[in-house]
């Protein structure tokens, strides 16, 4: 197959478990520039899905590609083109604000000069130009997570994964977070999500609601209510689970 001008393509991706499968042949694709969303509880294989996107899980059928790379031929180019962040935000809390931009502009290969400039970018995005010296340990947990995006995105990668990135942050902060994804979605990155917060969603420009491993409705928030006769996306969610138990599956 010719690489995909999409972002990301999934084609009828499995992972096992031995016996257990945590993701059941999931299918999307997603465009460049957008902001797509996985929303489902705990255990509905959101997080396999993004570790198999980023090329650290490999898939035990099917297939996907990210910016162009077969995750499960070329999981080094992948990483070479994706920013990662998870909800423990990866970050060294022993290290001050400009030391972990340092550090992972090193794991990144960023270059001196170049890095010198991101390093304001990061320093700008995440409000901390005055705490760059700080531990940080020290830091409120809403400049922690934007340092850890700034961190992901210090390489300049054209596809962003952010794995549960607001769990733990207070409302405000949450808030101000997809302030920052909308801006670098505007910027041209495509961004990946997982979430369990059903507002977060919302926010989305399409999302896919997953339920023990599979898909059980896709496509953008408003539409999947309206096309319900639903409100809210917690309502499509509930009456497609409803659905999916209804029918046995």
């Amino acid at each position: 197959m010719s690489r995909p001008p999409a972002a990301v393509v999934v084609d009828k991706l499995v992972k096992r478990f031995g016996d257990f499968v945590a993701v059941g042949g999931i299918s999307c694709t997603v465009e460049r520039g957008e902001i797509f969303g996985f929303l489902g509880p705990n255990g509905a294989g959101k997080s396999t899905t993004i570790r198999m996107l980023c090329g650290l899980l490999r898939p035990s059928a099917g297939a996907a590609w990210v910016a162009g790379f077969d995750v499960a031929g070329e999981p080094e180019q992948v990483r070479r083109h994706i920013g990662y962040m998870s909800q423990r935000f990866s970050l060294y809390d022993d290290l001050t604000v400009e030391e972990n931009i340092d550090f992972f502009g090193g794991i990144y290969g960023v270059e001196a000069e170049r890095l010198r400039r991101r390093k304001e970018y990061v320093l700008a995005l995440a409000d901390l130009g005055a705490r760059r010296g700080t531990l940080t340990r020290l830091l409120p947990g809403g400049f922690k997570q934007r340092l850890a995006l700034g961190c992901a995105v210090l390489h300049e990668p054209p596809i962003l994964f952010l794995d549960e990135p607001t769990s733990g942050v207070d409302p405000i902060a949450r808030r101000a977070f997809w302030d920052l994804i909308y801006e670098l979605a505007a910027g041209g990155q495509t961004v990946l999500v997982t979430t369990h917060y059903m507002q977060e969603a919302e926010y989305c420009h399409r999302v896919a609601l997953m339920y023990q491993g599979r898909f059980i409705a896709l496509g953008p928030p408003a539409e999947l209510e309206r096309e319900r006769g639903l409100d809210t996306l917690e309502e499509v969610f509930v009456t497609a689970i409803e659905a999916e138990e209804a029918a046995g599956r």
